[in-house]
């Protein structure tokens, strides 16, 4: 493969690092990412649906740089390359994240980390050069393979139902099914305003870090603010579950840690998929445990 899109030098600013400085001040990062694809559709068709589309790219590279933060920037740089290979057309990716204000007590030029991934033919299916850990793809799904994922959206700043609504346009491309909303008391033990809660079932790859980035793309076009855990937010979108997928990274952890004690998530959840399954036991079933007391049904409130 000859043909070549290149993104090189998007700075972003991040918290990643293994100090407790790095964690809290930030620090900007640069990113390089050079996929191979065969870009003769779009060449003989002037079309940007053929191919690409590079403004979207940077966008979705900036919000995984700008989201989460992970100890290395080889951990980045996997999410990165996955989420490059989300898209079917890419046959590769080579991805590099400098970090040019690395702590290193010495003079220095930079510090950076390179990856390459690819995909491979098998059997018919695709299958990509990824290491073994932080996220585990099963042998049936591959991780551009159409799957299903469940999002948990909140809001209890401002225009509560608008914002909900603007998770529900940003997934509108993979949307299978939205559920009723409901209003209820905030979880986490922060003093704050009731939460409107909706969940969202979602088909696309089975890459846990291709919905974080695609969520972190929507709560920034919310104007959410990261300053208290389990604080008051415009929006919230978390990743549930991606089904043929796992991902044991602090940072992003699906299945979804404490989804099974959270009534606002189940309870929804059973209402667009009755059969769904958590962590081998039925929602139904977890739902019943834990109950539903304090929450209330919003059918005043459309999101379809």
């Amino acid at each position: 493969m000859t043909d070549r899109i290149e993104l090189r030098g998007l700075r972003v600013r991040g918290h990643h690092g293994v100090y407790d400085d790095e964690r809290r001040t930030g620090q900007d990062f640069v990113i390089d990412a050079v996929l191979e694809l065969d870009l003769s559709a779009a060449a003989g068709s002037d079309d940007v649906a053929d191919t690409v589309h590079y403004g979207d790219l940077a966008q979705r590279l900036a919000d995984t740089v700008a989201g989460e933060p992970v100890n290395l920037l080889e951990t980045l740089a996997q999410r990165l390359a996955e989420l490059c290979l989300a898209d079917e057309r890419v046959a590769a990716v080579e991805v590099t994240v400098h970090k040019p204000q690395a702590p290193i007590p010495l003079e220095f030029a930079g510090v950076s980390v390179t990856l390459r991934r690819a995909r491979q033919e098998r059997s018919g299916d695709l299958i990509v050069a990824a290491p073994t850990g932080a996220y585990n793809v099963g042998e049936v799904r591959q991780p551009w393979e159409e799957t299903r994922a469940v999002l948990s959206i909140g809001s209890n700043v401002g225009d509560r139902a608008g914002y909900l609504r603007g998770a529900v346009a940003a997934f509108g491309d993979a949307l299978v099914a939205v559920s009723p909303v409901y209003e209820s008391r905030p979880w986490g033990g922060v003093e704050q305003d009731p939460y409107l809660n909706a969940v969202l079932l979602v088909d696309g790859p089975a890459v846990p870090a291709y919905w974080l980035g695609r969520a972190h793309s929507a709560e920034q076009a919310a104007g959410r603010e990261r300053e208290v855990r389990w604080g008051p937010r415009t929006l919230d979108v978390d990743v549930v579950a991606v089904d043929g997928a796992t991902s044991d990274d602090p940072a992003l952890t699906v299945p979804h840690p404490y989804a099974h004690e959270r009534a606002f998530v189940l309870r929804p959840w059973l209402d667009v998929d009755p059969d769904a399954v958590l962590t081998g036991r039925r929602i139904a079933g977890l739902l019943a445990q834990i109950g539903d007391e304090g929450l209330v049904r919003r059918d005043d409130i459309g999101l379809g």
